[in-house]
């Protein structure tokens, strides 16, 4: 299975950005997909989750109301929709599937990801 994240880019406070992550291979079976990210000099967090089969979701407390996960189930992609960027939101994103079938998308430690895409770049200017 193969990730592609797509959508990072340079935006001003307050502006917003849609990645996308699409997953390529043998067949997708993966319930569950999450984005994380991780700053300069800081350890790669969690930001959302959510599973394709009960589109249930999670996010960290820092984007959430701010950020969407969503997913597009016949085009095996996932995507992030972020709204009013904050300068503390710049990062690496990088795009997760947990292998095998699941109920919920609590899943919250990088250790619990199969396949990793190779990161899209968000940089947020003040």
């Amino acid at each position: 299975v193969q990730l592609q994240a797509s959508g990072g880019g340079l935006v001003q406070a307050g502006n917003s950005l849609r990645l996308s992550c699409a997953a390529s291979g043998r067949p997708f079976s993966s319930s569950v997909m999450g984005w994380f990210r991780q700053a300069p000099g800081k350890e790669r967090e969690f930001v959302a989750a959510i599973n394709r089969g009960t589109d249930s979701v999670t996010y960290v407390d820092s984007v959430q109301g701010r950020f969407t996960i969503s997913s597009d189930n016949a085009k095996n992609a996932v995507c992030l929709q972020m709204n009013s960027l904050k300068p503390e939101d710049t990062a690496v994103y990088y795009c997760a599937a947990r292998g095998g079938y699941s109920i919920s998308s609590s899943y919250t430690d990088r250790g619990m990801y199969d396949y990793w895409g190779q990161g899209t770049e968000v940089t947020v200017s003040s």
